[in-house]
């Protein structure tokens, strides 16, 4: 248990977002950051593709890439956010080399690899075999770790932010029980909403923690119906694991073809870019095909490039197939689209502020608006970095020449209360996927809503013991009630 109690800035999450903000400040700042489980624990660290970066102008431009950011959102992008997003992002993706030792693929003249995914135009994104994330996310950890002005905190949930002057006291729950610490200035990094869904790409930490305490403190939340459900989750193995693997994006970028459960090639009936379209195109053209066949099975098929290539260029996606029994070198892969990526969150500025002073966002919990309706394909590692680069930048400014003298913290909450009953996050999963997968019902919707408003209402006013399981099912009820809330406006 760490005694230090206040710090100059306390960051909630330790993906690539909280860990590239942790490692802006410089020594003589107090850094806490809050992991939920252990530290390379993330939705960043599952990440495939790739990080897309116009590192090469000769063949590539700023202004494309941001075009295939607006084609991709559907136009529905914050345009301003979008510049500092493809502008800045390359010196961001260059340190993560330079600086953290981040080991991209190279060609064999030494120059980086890149490789093309759905909706962009040119071949800019950098990559780790199919592991890109994880090579990222070990890095950065081991960075952080070795800043003696970083204090981590693992399996530590942040459940409450009361402000006070000047800062907040942050309320947590831990192996030993709870604790409160005090900063004047805190980050949320907690990443997405994954475990809303029943199927979901995403950790079992993406429960909307973040979003939550943000709405609870009243900042704005923006388009969380804005919801991506990747076209390609892996379909075979246990039908119960909620925890999908991911076929990544980069397997289409290499040639993967897309067929119905007749074998036949179909993306020509629904968009022109084939299986390079958007992922939002191609999750919705699966079900529209499954609607026409009245049928779930879905393949991708990249068998004719060769054992050799596919080991090479996808060794972690071979494996995992392979070890659910499918050998992608010799039969098509079987998909479904699946719960993977928010584009809406948390309200923020262009310096990843939120509507309240002194806290930020920053990640996927976090709405910058440089995604519009859709993300374009290895864009969120870029924006994680930019933005949580952005989020201490802008804190520096402010704190300058600043004193927090907090008042003396609170004692800890009593955790004691009610047993949570059985089966409510189950509930929350069973509404989202009959109204809000894909193709939303709005009947669905509607019913769905008051189910799940009758759950927040009980979880808070039934005593129930202050736990993770209690913390967690509220936040994803929180955040089915928001989305559900903006289906029904439309």
């Amino acid at each position: 248990m760490n005694r230090q109690r206040h710090f100059d800035a306390i960051i909630a999450g330790s993906g690539v977002a909280g860990l590239y903000c942790a490692l802006q400040f410089p020594a003589e700042k107090r850094i806490l950051v809050l992991c939920k489980d252990a530290m390379s624990v993330s939705n960043t660290d599952l990440a495939q593709g790739g990080v897309a970066a116009v590192l090469n102008t000769q063949n590539d431009s700023f202004a494309l890439h941001k075009e295939d950011t607006l084609i991709a959102g559907h136009r529905e992008n914050d345009e301003h956010a979008v510049d500092i997003l493809v502008r800045e992002g390359p010196d961001d993706v260059r340190r993560l080399y330079t600086e953290f030792g981040v080991e991209f693929d190279k060609q064999p003249d030494g120059s980086l690899n890149a490789t093309l995914e759905g909706g962009h135009s040119r071949r800019r994104i950098v990559h780790h075999k199919d592991s890109t994330g994880h090579e990222i996310a070990t890095r950065l950890c081991a960075a952080v770790t070795a800043r003696p002005n970083i204090t981590v905190a693992e399996h530590t949930l942040l459940y409450r932010l009361d402000r006070i002057d000047g800062g907040f006291f942050a309320h947590v729950l831990t192996a030993d029980g709870a604790a409160v610490y005090a900063a004047p200035y805190v980050v949320l990094a907690t990443g997405g909403i994954g475990q809303v869904y029943r199927y979901t790409t995403n950790a079992p930490i993406a429960t909307g923690d973040g979003i939550r305490l943000a709405w609870e403190m009243g900042c704005r939340i923006a388009h969380l119906d804005y919801v991506q459900f990747h076209p390609s989750s892996f379909a075979g193995g246990d039908p119960h694991t909620r925890q999908r693997f991911l076929i990544s994006e980069a397997v289409r970028g290499e040639g993967a073809r897309l067929l119905n459960g007749k074998g036949e090639r179909f993306m020509h009936l629904y968009d022109d870019r084939l299986e390079l379209a958007p992922r939002d195109v191609v999750a919705k053209s699966i079900m529209l095909e499954s609607r026409r066949q009245a049928d779930e099975h879905f393949y991708l098929d990249i068998a004719y490039k060769g054992a050799d290539f596919l080991k090479n260029r996808f060794p972690m996606i071979y494996e995992k197939c392979l070890q659910a029994g499918v050998d992608m070198t010799k039969q098509p892969i079987p998909i479904f689209p699946c719960h993977h990526y928010l584009m809406g969150g948390i309200a923020v500025n262009e310096n990843a502020k939120t509507d309240l002073d002194r806290l930020y966002a920053a990640g996927e919990c976090a709405c910058t608006g440089v995604h519009g309706k859709n993300r374009l394909a290895s864009n969120s590692l870029l924006e994680g970095l930019v933005f949580g680069r952005r989020a201490a930048q802008d804190i520096l400014r402010h704190s300058a020449g600043e004193r927090f003298d907090p008042p003396p913290l609170p004692a800890p909450d009593d955790l004691s209360g009610a047993p949570l009953p059985a089966g409510l996050a189950d509930t929350v999963n069973d509404v989202m996927q009959r109204a809000a997968f894909v193709l939303p019902d709005l009947g669905a919707v509607r019913e769905g809503l008051k189910t799940v408003d009758r759950m927040i209402a009980r979880l808070k006013s039934g005593h129930f013991a202050l736990s993770k399981d209690y913390v967690e099912t509220l936040s994803l009820a929180t955040v089915a009630h928001i989305i559900l809330k903006e289906l029904q406006a439309k």
